[in-house]
């Protein structure tokens, strides 16, 4: 049956859009983190709208699920093939619509479709004197819509907020095949429910995002990189509040790096190197927007001068260069590759009020000692927006990810049950994806998850989008309709 669909789309609509070999098929079935693969019946890259609606309505029609894809650089698999589906999956990527439809100078926006990469519309923004904000390790080839589709964070939510800010329109088609035209570059709009954010986080479950119109900004003239040493997650959070009392909103980044996700990018980065002469325990980068290096040094040396500042600011380093700003934060975001370099790790992409992070890593550093004495903890993540990357490499190696994760539960229980004790989130900007359904399943207040499966099934009565992600895979012979409180949770 699944042989047959497959032949149907290649004569519908054509080789320039389907691809059916295996080997053309398998760059886009395997997750980045090589944690999961499932077998799609073809890859479908459409080139326009139009062509996206066909495919919508084909997959209805057929029962098959589609699994929308932008750069295929998510951390929890939900831009991949559900394994053990009951029914054929095709992968509809968005790479080939990268077209600038818009670009509004005059209203500070531009409207690109979904497959544009990150870095694209960066450059776009830098060539006409403006910023796009969202900074992410994988910018040069995640794309406007998987970063809308997981409400991206990266390195500058502290000033700029998520893609849930930085997005004023969508355009999207629905689970049926109809296109809904929201792209309006309006920062004001209060005629009844903002549908766009419905589908920023959702992870393609509710439509594919074809288009967006997003928000630009003024570029920064001048920015000060600094790499600070200090004593402990606590100085971290007094100092960060101290510099914001003479920084404020210019601050636009506040990352809290352990030692050991350090040593690990020096370990497997060839070129990289410690920043400051002495290791420490923790340490800061932080940049300033619109402040030169000798403003920013100033204000660090009148820190240290007061009263217990010293005891705040152990040691820094300022850029002095754009290439030496660009080396500390090409650190930064090496974190990640290196950890993946060293093995098998239980990331946490977590999220707590900042004023909870120091307890918390103090009492989940205690317990999973308690628990694994040989736990490696590898913590870095963003201070100032309160998320935190709290992954660990446990004593007892594994042979794979998946092995990992079945023989560490425990560790990763009593990181969650903590985070949510102390009020946080267990996904901050990696989204559910497939891995992690479980956790929104136990960790998710009821009626929210009664009302996001109620939301789920009147849109998507078929099941078709992204089955497995978010939810449990649900039978797509399910009742097309229910009422909103008919089936608790």
């Amino acid at each position: 049956m699944s042989d047959a669909i497959a032949e149907q789309l290649l004569a519908q609509f054509g080789p320039n859009c389907i691809r059916l070999a295996a080997d053309e098929r398998a760059p886009f079935e395997h997750d980045w983190r090589g944690r999961t693969a499932a077998a799609a019946i073809a890859v479908a890259l459409p080139h326009d709208v139009a062509t996206v609606q066909s495919l919508v309505r084909f997959c209805g029609a057929h029962r098959v699920a589609i699994v929308p894809q932008g750069g295929n650089t998510g951390l929890c698999g939900g831009s991949v093939p559900t394994p053990g589906l009951d029914r054929p999956q095709l992968i509809l990527s968005l790479a080939r619509m990268q077209a600038v439809r818009e670009l509004d100078l005059a209203n500070d926006t531009v409207t690109v479709e979904a497959g544009c990469t990150l870095h694209a519309v960066q450059t776009l923004a830098a060539d006409h004197d403006r910023l796009f904000p969202l900074s992410l390790a994988s910018e040069g080839s995640c794309q406007i819509g998987g970063n809308l589709a997981t409400n991206a964070g990266g390195v500058q939510v502290l000033r700029y907020g998520t893609m849930r800010a930085l997005a004023l329109g969508l355009e999207v088609v629905l689970p049926d095949g109809s296109l809904w035209a929201g792209l309006r570059g309006l920062r004001k709009d209060n005629t009844g429910y903002d549908l766009k954010q419905l589908f920023i986080g959702a992870e393609g479950t509710l439509g594919i995002i074809t288009a967006a119109t997003l928000r630009l900004f003024p570029r920064p003239r001048r920015q000060t990189v600094a790499w600070l040493a200090v004593p402990s997650p606590e100085g971290a959070l007094e100092l960060f509040h101290r510099l914001r009392s003479h920084f404020g909103e210019q601050i636009s980044a506040y990352e809290l790096i352990a030692q050991a996700p350090l040593d690990l990018a020096v370990r497997h980065i060839p070129g990289t190197r410690a920043p400051l002469a002495d290791d420490h325990d923790w340490q800061i980068l932080l940049q300033v927007d619109d402040y030169d290096s000798d403003a920013v040094t100033a204000v660090l040396a009148e820190v240290a001068e007061g009263n217990s500042g010293a005891d705040l600011l152990l040691d820094a380093v300022l850029a002095q260069s754009e290439q030496q700003a660009l080396n500390l934060w090409a650190l930064r975001e090496n974190l990640s590759e290196a950890q993946r370099l060293e093995g098998p790790s239980l990331k946490h992409d977590i999220a707590l009020p900042m004023s909870r992070i120091p307890d918390f890593i103090t009492r989940a550093d205690a317990a999973l000692r308690r628990a694994d004495p040989g736990v490696r903890i590898v913590c870095f993540g963003h201070l100032g927006d309160g998320n935190l990357h709290y992954n660990l490499f446990p004593g007892k190696p594994s042979a794979s990810p998946a092995q990992l994760e079945h023989q560490s539960a425990g560790l990763t229980a009593c990181v969650l049950d903590l985070v949510a004790e102390l009020g946080g989130s267990f996904s901050a900007e990696h989204g559910v994806g497939q891995f992690k359904v479980a956790a929104l399943e136990h960790y998710r207040d009821p009626l929210a998850l009664q009302l996001m499966h109620s939301l789920k099934q009147a849109w998507d009565p078929q099941q078709i989008m992204n089955p497995g992600k978010l939810f449990p895979a649900a039978s797509p012979h399910s009742s097309s309709a229910s009422p909103l409180f008919s089936n608790p949770v």
